[in-house]
This record gives structure tokens, sequence and C-alpha cells, in this order.
């Protein structure tokens, strides 16, 4: 095996099992394309190079000697929320950050399966916004055209998977931050059930809104990433049961209810899904419905549920903006989250998060008539780098909802989301969500997966200097 960028995650851990490549070659050229493309696309916040090749040593003496995990040797990525010992955790925050003393549970588990950590991806100030862009690391850019943004805010890691110097990475999901980058690089992206993928040291991530999450080329990858990440701390307050994801990916789905949902979930300000982009969802829903699917056009009862978004997601933001250690450096807007944050942060906050249970059992009751949503993931192509960087506040929360009004409301409700690809518009990626209810990961990776076998999007790569990006596919 060749350590190039086509070397998936489950191909490089088969490759290292069967002696075919020492893991001091795949982190040794994982390491190469990072520098090399550092001054372009800019997805890493850290790199521990040195450490990373120290590990892989000691994977290869592992793998000499016998030992076997699922990912001994192979290199990853991490969002830079995630806690790595001894490095920093800025969260796309400027100022030195002292660094941490042990790893968080997800990289805990991640290097329990064996896996090598590359270094840290950047994302946007506390993961706010759908564009991974700011004064402490620069702008990182999309590798299908630098001109526009990988999506946020889990951007440096669908950057660094989308361009193959990694073959995953994990993201976090707060509001549609692992879908989106994932749909506007060409991937897979996994948003798992609230706990499946732990959160720890903060046992609820924003108010419980915010969960870990998988990027990859493939359902396979994806779905592999996230067992091996998957579980529990201790003191972990979600804990749903365990499923076997990359086992649903051979699985027939069987003939499946989906929803066509192309209404945007209500908003206090306008948001309207491009033609182009609803054109590339319904060919999607047109493949399911050729794969002998039932698809029908149908909205769930999303409500109110905004309400009971935002008094979670800025009380999270004014926690972590409360813990920073140069708190003058935050964007204005930041500032402004925080202080709604902590003026929601009581009774506001108690009803949206009691408001859940109503949510479940009005949702949930639209899951008896179907089995899945699709969904488009986001209502326009990638948007331009700096399109939203130098707004206030308010404009900032406009653009962001006429962009990506899809996505949030997975994360008040806790359950599982898959982006799919579903085509270009104007040499850019757009994608489409898979949508069900509490533990319902196995079935929409099997739908995935049996969508990817036929659409082979896995087949496509960014252009190289000089190329052309593909128009259309589906």
């Amino acid at each position: 095996m060749t350590p190039d960028r086509a070397a998936g995650l489950a191909e490089s851990a088969r490759a290292l099992a069967d002696g075919e490549v020492t893991s001091q070659a795949l982190v040794a050229a994982a390491l190469a394309r990072i520098q090399a493309t550092q001054g372009s696309l800019n997805a890493f916040r850290v790199v521990r190079a040195e450490a990373a090749l120290a590990e892989a040593e000691a994977a290869d003496k592992e793998l000499a000697a016998g030992g076997r995990r699922p990912l001994l040797g192979v290199p990853v990525a991490v969002k830079d929320d995630m806690d790595v010992a001894g490095e920093p955790t800025a969260f796309g925050c400027g100022g030195e950050f002292p660094p941490v003393a042990e790893d968080g549970e997800a990289v805990r588990r991640l290097r329990a399966a064996g896996a090598v950590i590359v270094g840290k991806t950047n994302t946007c100030e506390l993961g706010q916004w759908p564009f991974t862009e700011g004064p402490a690391f620069g702008a990182t850019r999309n590798p299908w055209n630098p001109e526009h943004t990988p999506g946020g805010s889990s951007g440096g890691s669908a950057a660094a998977v989308a361009a193959g110097l990694v073959p995953a990475a994990l993201g976090s999901d707060g509001a549609g931050s692992v879908r989106i980058p994932a749909s506007w690089t060409h991937l897979i992206g996994i948003k798992p059930q609230r706990g499946r993928i732990s959160t720890w040291p903060r046992g609820e991530s924003f108010q419980g809104i915010t969960v870990n999450g998988t990027l990859a080329r493939t359902v396979a990858d994806a779905a592999l990433l996230l067992d091996a990440a998957a579980g529990n701390h201790d003191l972990d307050p979600h804990r749903p049961p365990a499923i076997d994801a990359s086992g649903a990916v051979g699985r027939d789905p069987g003939r499946l209810r989906i929803a066509l949902a192309l209404k945007p979930p209500f908003t206090a300000v306008p948001a309207r899904l491009q033609p182009e982009v609803r054109a590339r969802v319904v060919r999607l829903a047109e493949k399911l419905s050729a794969l002998g699917h039932v698809v029908e056009a149908a909205d769930p009862p999303y409500g109110q549920i905004g309400l009971t978004f935002v008094p979670r997601a800025t009380a999270g933001i004014a926690e972590w903006a409360g813990e920073v250690p140069f708190p003058a450096l935050l964007d204005p807007r930041t500032r402004s989250a925080a202080r709604l944050g902590r003026f929601l942060g009581g009774v506001p906050l108690r009803v949206a998060r009691r408001a859940e249970a109503v949510l479940h059992r009005r949702i949930g009751a639209f899951f008896e008539s179907y089995d899945v949503i699709l969904a488009p993931t986001t209502a326009t192509p990638p948007l331009r780098i700096g399109a939203m960087l130098e707004l206030g506040g308010f404009a900032t929360d406009r653009a962001m909802i006429a962009a990506c009004p899809y996505a949030w409301p997975w994360n008040v409700l806790g359950w599982p989301g898959v982006n799919v690809p579903a085509g270009f518009v104007g040499g850019l990626p757009v994608g489409a969500q898979l949508l069900g209810p509490a533990n319902s990961e196995p079935l929409l990776i099997s739908l995935a997966a049996q969508l990817e076998a036929e659409l082979r999007w896995h087949e496509l790569w960014p252009p190289q200097q000089g190329e052309t990006a593909p128009t259309a596919v589906v």
C-alpha cells in the first residue's frame, strides 16, 4: 500500500494489520500533506508532529508483536474543542491557552483503539458559526474552491478529510457543525445520538445540544470512527444503548417510508431554499424512490422549536466564554451572545430544557408514519471566505439562518442525523440529511451506505490546480 491521500480509514487499518505499510510511513505522509497545505487550506490549529511520530513508532512495535486494535497506527485528527493531553484547547479563540493535563473521553477512546492523533483542527470561535475563520488563526479554506469556506464549526476537520490530509476526523455538532461542513466539502458527516460519543470533561456541552461526531469520505469510514470513539465516562449523564455502526454498513435497510422535508423550520428571519440546492435534494429523493423506498413530501411538526434552542446555545457560549484566559480577545459577537446567555440562563433555560420532552413526543409521533426524514443540510452552497466575518451580531444571525436553517432542530432533540453528498452547484458541494428518531444511527447508516453503493460519491476528489470541479453529481 502506498501512503497517499486516497487511503481511507478502514483501508489504512487493514494495510497496517497485514504489514503492507507502517504507521510511521502513514503518519509521516499525513504530516507532510498537512505541512504542504497549511499555508493554503489552513486546516490545523495544532500539529503534533514529534508526538505523533513517536506514537507511530510505538504502534509499529505493537503491530510487529502481533497486537491488533481497530485503528492501531492510523493517523486521525480531532477538532480543537476536544482535550488532547499536553496540548491547548483554544476552541477558535485568541491568546495563549495552557496545555491540558488529560485527554477528553472521546480522545481517550480513540487512543484505546490505537489511533494516532496528528493534530487539532481549526474551528470558529466557540463553534458558533457556519464558517471557520477568525483573527486567532486566519481562514480555513474549502478544498473544492479556496475562495469559499468549508463551513463550520468543524471546518478544519472537514477540510482536512476532504483534501485527504487524514482519512477521517472527529468534529462536534451543536447546530449542524458536523453536517454543514460535511455538506459543503462532499463528505459523510455523522451527528450521533446525544451521549453516543462522550463530550467529557463536559457531561453536557452547550446544555446538551452539542455532540461529537465523525467526518469521512465513506460511510464505512465514518461508521468505523464512530465505533472507535463511542462510549461514556462514568459521570456522563447521557448513556444511550450501544450500537454496531460498522455492522450497519452492509445491512439492507429494507423498504423505508421516507419523508422529503424541504420546508425550513420556523425562524425569526426569512430562510429560503435555493432552487439549485432543492433540485439536488429532490434528485436524491428520486434515487431513493428508484431503490424501492416510499418517498413523499412531508414536514415534521417543528412548531416553535427555535425558542428552546436559543437559551441553550447562548448559555453554552456563556459557560465557555467564562473560562477563556483572555476574554478581551473574544469577538464582540461572542461577548454579546455570552451576555444573552447569562440573561437567559435562569428560568428561560429551565423552560427550554423541559420543553425537550414535549418535542420528543410531538416530533416522535411523526416517525409513526415515516422511518426517515430526507432534508437539505443547507439552503445554499458554501459561502465565500469573509462573507460573515465582519458582520455585526444580528446581521450574522440573519446570514447564518438564511444559509443554514435546517440542521439545528436535531440538536435540540438530541437525535441522530447523517449528511450525505447530494451533488454540486457551480462546482461547490451541497448535501442532504438523513434524520431519524432516538438511537436510529444503524438505520441511517445502512441507508446512507445503500445510496453510496449506487452513487459512488467517494470516488470524486477536489480538483488539483488547473482542474475544474464537477458541476453536478447525483
